[in-house]
């Protein structure tokens, strides 16, 4: 059966080999990686990782990196790694959304094959999710290029933790509100997100996002799976581990063991991802 992760984490070896120098260049990657022992995965180990997790197919998400150029430096080295597995990974690219040259940059990641743009991050990257006309260039174009935008997401209640920040749901439903037609992945299960759309003019805003469950049990009990999937359906929900912040195999067992419908755990598992980004079916 087709397994695919949709939300983890690489780093390129001059990032991995220098930590220190990126810590002071990037703040959010400060926050998160300034401890030694915040792991920065390789290449071969994601590719490890998922041998071992029976993972076939993985998304890699590009860092929320500040600066543009430090976005276009790491997407660039994705493209590559992609290149070189072709049937097991495929990338997204990380712009910063509100300077200029976001656009251009989402366009050059298309040609270069990336299925999306993120994982952007509001608090890392300096930009407010509330103010739309400092977004709609690049969402226009994501719009116009067919590429879905991953966003960070985090929850206004509970514990503290490195990269939490403030993308709660009342910002991610103003944005929502903006761009309805814009394919969106809210990460970390939207911050709470799928649990206002109870209410009607929340679940109409939202048509076009899906949830994904990365960093699921870092945050929520595993209740949340069947709770989401009743809420939202189980066309919307995306089988993700934010690895290597969480073990990709033991959060797919969890996955695995609670969908107990075949054509559900179809879906979250291996069929959504093929469709938000158009994974073909030869590569997963």
């Amino acid at each position: 059966m087709a397994l695919i992760d949709a939300h983890t984490h690489i780093f390129p070896p001059w990032v991995r080999g220098d930590r220190a120098a990126y810590c002071a260049r990037d703040r959010w990657f400060d926050q998160l990686y300034r401890n030694p022992a915040a792991k920065l995965a390789s290449e071969d180990d994601l590719l490890a990782s998922m041998e071992s997790a029976g993972i076939t197919h993985s998304i890699v998400c590009g860092f929320p990196w500040a600066d543009l150029g430090l976005c276009r430096e790491h997407s660039a080295w994705l493209a590559e790694v992609c290149r070189r597995h072709p049937q097991r990974l495929s990338y997204m690219a990380t712009v910063v959304p509100h300077a200029p040259g976001a656009a251009a940059a989402a366009e050059l990641a298309k040609r270069a094959g990336a299925c999306g743009i993120g994982e952007l991050n509001a608090d890392a990257q300096g930009f407010d999710l509330t103010t739309a006309p400092a977004l709609a260039e690049l969402m226009d174009a994501c719009r116009q290029l067919d590429l879905p935008v991953m966003l960070h997401s985090s929850e206004p209640l509970g514990h503290d933790y490195p990269g939490k920040g403030a993308a709660h749901p009342n910002r991610l439903a103003a944005f929502l509100t903006a761009f309805p037609n814009q394919p969106i992945v809210l990460a970390h299960w939207g911050g709470g997100l799928p649990f206002y759309e109870l209410m009607p003019e929340i679940q109409a805003i939202t048509r076009n996002v899906v949830y994904d469950s990365a960093a699921s049990t870092y945050l929520y009990r595993h209740a949340v799976i069947p709770t989401v999937l009743n809420l939202v359906g189980a066309e919307r929900v995306l089988f993700a581990s934010d690895y290597p912040v969480l073990s990709q195999g033991k959060l797919a067992r969890r996955f695995e063991r609670t969908i107990q419908d075949d054509a559900e755990r179809a879906l979250v598992l291996a069929g959504n991802a093929r469709r938000v980004y158009r994974i073909a079916e030869e590569q997963a």
